[in-house]
């Protein structure tokens, strides 16, 4: 069995931290800005606070789509296998696609979080239009975690 090449372990690795950095920023993200819209509800309408947290939990399961991958690619990389450039390239690409794709849901369910808790706290029929928008932001996520699993199950 012939050894590891060191820039494919390099590639794979880092396919895992960019898996795991790029999905914990967008979580952090859509939680800060979502938790902003929370408190300004909170002081508007202390009833609807329970309501609102909901932008701020969907921003949260960001990360965990992060750390699969991240899981996802490590069991790929034990010493003990063949682990090729191709290899090293597919787990950078999954890592990048699955960071990313969370990164920008972030973005959007931070957007959306805050915006939509505060148009809630005026308006409580706008809570479902709310609700479906955050649906969508967050199959971004979703779609590139499914993505960069299948990318990821690739032999090179």
């Amino acid at each position: 069995m012939r050894p590891c090449d060191p820039n494919s372990a390099f590639f794979g690795f880092m396919g895992i931290a960019a898996s795991s950095i790029f999905s914990n920023l967008g979580a952090a993200y859509g939680t800060a800005k979502s938790g902003v819209g929370v408190c300004s509800v909170g002081v508007m309408r202390p009833d609807l606070i329970m309501k609102s947290i909901l932008p701020v939990v969907m921003a949260g399961v960001l990360g965990i789509y992060g750390i699969i991958m991240s899981i996802l690619i490590y069991g790929k990389m034990t010493p003990a296998q063949d682990y090729s450039t191709f290899s090293g390239y597919t787990h950078l690409a999954s890592g990048l696609i699955v960071g990313l794709s969370s990164l920008a849901a972030g973005l959007a369910i931070g957007i959306v979080g805050d915006a939509g808790v505060r148009a809630n706290a005026q308006q409580n029929r706008l809570f479902i239009g709310m609700i479906l928008i955050l649906v969508f932001s967050e199959t971004l996520a979703l779609y590139g975690e499914n993505s960069g699993a299948r990318l990821s199950a690739m032999d090179g």
